[in-house]
């Protein structure tokens, strides 16, 4: 089988919201996607080393850091042999040294993704959903960030499909406009 597709965006971009609505529009069609978010398997990988919250995974030392990578990679990859997987993840983490890429060459490896979609939205309306996410411990950051982060994003993600031959496509999460981002998104997964 090994269909995998990566769903990525800056923190606050809507990413998830757009994923689940997409996932149940696709469902209601006879097509399934096993969602698998990508920090989820760190996160549960890292609490044998007394990390408990995902927010606090960018600050675990880089070398270790390398090592749940690439374990968390093979899990996903073994869960895609068996079916379609949705990987819900970031291109960069921006950790204290600069930013790291999500999905180091040796996940890719693993992975395999046949297409990787970048949601966006302006800067103005990220900072706006982070303010609103106060379930998060997210560090806060100017819009200027937001934009060097979304940048970064584009070109890390071209770099990732030049790597593995994926596709890329840019879905605009625009606010009081999710029912036309979920529209495009369905689309990029059919």
């Amino acid at each position: 089988m090994n269909k995998v597709i990566v769903v990525t965006g800056v923190p606050g971009v809507g990413k998830s919201t757009v994923i689940e609505g997409a996932l149940k529009q696709l469902k209601t069609k006879g097509v399934e996607y096993e969602l698998i978010i990508y920090g989820d398997v760190m996160l549960e990988l890292l609490k044998r080393e007394g990390i408990t919250h995902r927010d606090e995974m960018r600050k675990f030392p880089v070398g270790p850091y390398r090592e749940v990578q690439r374990e968390a990679g093979k899990q996903i990859a073994r869960v895609a042999k068996r079916k379609p997987v949705l990987v819900d993840t970031h291109c960069l983490v921006k950790k204290p040294e600069g930013y790291y890429p999500g999905l180091p060459r040796w996940v890719l490896e693993e992975l395999k993704p046949e297409s990787i979609v970048i949601i966006e939205a302006s800067p103005e309306e990220v900072a706006g959903r982070r303010t609103k996410d106060t379930a998060r411990k997210r560090d806060k950051e100017i819009l200027n960030e937001v934009v060097e982060h979304q940048q970064l994003n584009r070109a890390t993600a071209t770099a990732y499909a030049a790597l593995t031959g994926a596709t890329v496509r840019i879905i605009n999460n625009k606010d009081r406009k999710l029912s036309e981002t979920i529209k495009e998104m369905v689309e990029a997964l059919r």
